[in-house]
């Protein structure tokens, strides 16, 4: 590859035509790796000789976007071309000369510039040699040591890209995995969105503990290794965990066999912005992560059988903490403990079947916002449950999954339409029955909202004789 070779990307043209010395300026990083890869060069990181700042001012004012200073501490800004669809980020060099810059990135894939303005690349440590051989290899011996978020990025890159880690990073890595949890949280969940996000998050996980970083950034996930369960499982609570992440990307796969004639809702679902830069897909799979995180803490024994009971509602205790740790937001907080707090809830319904309107509406509700969600984890879960319990029978499994895909339906017909609109306000149903506002009202105002959904009652007067009932 050379550096010509990325002049036919448009983000690449419309900054060469933005800047009056596009000599000073060389692209760096992922969009050289991926112009050399064949991929499409969509985001531009920029290292410059110049003020950062008025670079990236100018290029905006020539888009006609906006630019702001993303990190003063690495001297950082960022312009969005939203109505292009390209983001572009543009930092001080690293030192008084590219090579110096180059000297002090992560790995040699990213340690390749190309001059914006034309003419050879810049690869002194091989990057583009490694790229073809598919190897992973750090710029120095002090790569780790220098930004300890490496230590996350490593097995992301490996994952996402296909590439082997070279042994001597493998030991400097894992010499250096103890400091895998000093970067700042929002930076550690920013490497594990994507990880999680990205094509292949089982071999990344992989990568992670094999390199001992699991153990430093997930300690809770950690201490699922080698806690057995009951007869229900084949596995223990870490092979179960990867097991449903797995099942997770099958029903991702295959929303048509396990979404029915819904799926194409669910995938437009699946695919919206959450919160952290997150979407609910890669939500998803955090949950799958998470759902029996408490497990080891509430692990009891008793004549003979294993039990984990509250392990739902101390779980939603856990990730609160670790989402404190990496200073997630509170939305996406309380979306992956509302999928571990209600993953059990299905299963409970299976002898039920088919279930009343009533027992449909009390789901909705008490999972409402992440009913779908909860729901296509439970069916990965529930897949992974393959030991000679009574819930692992094949007849179980397969009611699992008819349920599933009816209360999917619901799910979604709730979230277009919302609950019924009450037939009665709180403050008639107070006059007419003597009620006081408390909790008495409310229990009138959700038993009224149960009844509608039921189709019990259809008017006022007939919604009054149901509450005088």
């Amino acid at each position: 590859m050379t550096a010509e070779s990325l002049a036919d990307a448009p983000v690449v043209a419309a900054v060469r035509g933005a800047l009056a010395k596009p000599e000073e300026v060389w692209i760096v990083g992922g969009a050289v790796r991926d112009a050399a890869l064949g991929r499409e060069v969509a985001d531009l990181d920029l290292a410059v000789a110049g003020d950062p700042g008025t670079i990236a001012k100018a290029i905006a004012s020539k888009l006609d976007e906006h630019a702001f200073e993303l990190s003063a501490e690495f001297g950082t800004w960022r312009v969005m071309a939203k109505s292009h669809g390209w983001q572009i980020d543009v930092t001080s060099l690293r030192g008084e000369t590219i090579d110096a810059d180059l000297a002090e990135r992560d790995f040699t894939i990213g340690a390749i510039a190309a001059p914006l303005g034309g003419g050879e690349l810049v690869d002194p440590y091989a990057g583009l040699t490694d790229l073809t051989d598919r190897r992973l290899r750090a710029v120095s011996e002090r790569s780790f040591d220098e930004d300890p978020l490496r230590l996350l990025r490593a097995p992301r890159l490996a994952a996402e890209l296909e590439l082997e880690i070279e042994p001597r990073t493998s030991d400097l890595a894992r010499a250096a995995a103890p400091r895998a949890a000093d970067p700042a949280g929002e930076r550690q969940l920013a490497e594990l969105r994507q990880l999680l996000g990205g094509p292949d998050p089982l071999r990344g996980l992989e990568l992670m503990g094999e390199l001992g970083v699991t153990a430093a950034v997930l300690p809770e996930f950690e201490t699922l290794r080698g806690v057995e369960q009951g007869p229900n499982h084949h596995l223990d609570v870490y092979d179960h965990t990867i097991a449903v992440l797995e099942h997770t990307l099958e029903v991702e796969a295959d929303l048509e066999r396990f979404a029915g004639e819904r799926a194409a809702e669910v995938e437009a679902l699946l695919d919206e912005p959450l919160a952290d830069e997150i979407s609910r897909r890669a939500a998803l799979r955090f949950g799958a992560l998470f759902h029996d995180i408490a497990k080891p803490a509430t692990k009891a024994e008793f004549n003979g059988f294993v039990g984990f009971k509250g392990h739902d509602r101390v779980g939603a205790e856990v990730i609160a903490g670790i989402c404190k740790r990496l200073r997630a937001s509170r939305k996406l907080t309380q979306h992956l403990q509302g999928l571990t707090l209600h993953h059990l809830r299905l299963g409970f319904l299976i002898p039920e079947m088919p279930l009343s309107p009533r027992r449909v509406h009390a789901y909705l509700r008490a999972t409402e916002p992440v009913a779908v969600d909860v729901t296509l984890l439970t069916v990965a879960d529930r897949l992974s449950a393959r030991g000679a319990g009574p819930i692992a029978a094949p007849e179980m499994v397969a009611a699992h999954l008819q349920l599933a895909r009816e209360m999917i339906a619901a799910a979604l017909d709730w979230r277009r339409e919302g609950p019924p609109q009450p037939l009665l306000r709180g403050d008639e149903i107070a006059a007419e029955l003597g009620i006081e506002p408390g909790p008495e009202l409310g229990s009138a105002l959700a038993e009224l909202e149960a009844a509608q959904y039921a189709g019990e009652v259809t008017d006022r007067a007939g919604a009054l004789q149901h509450l005088r009932r």
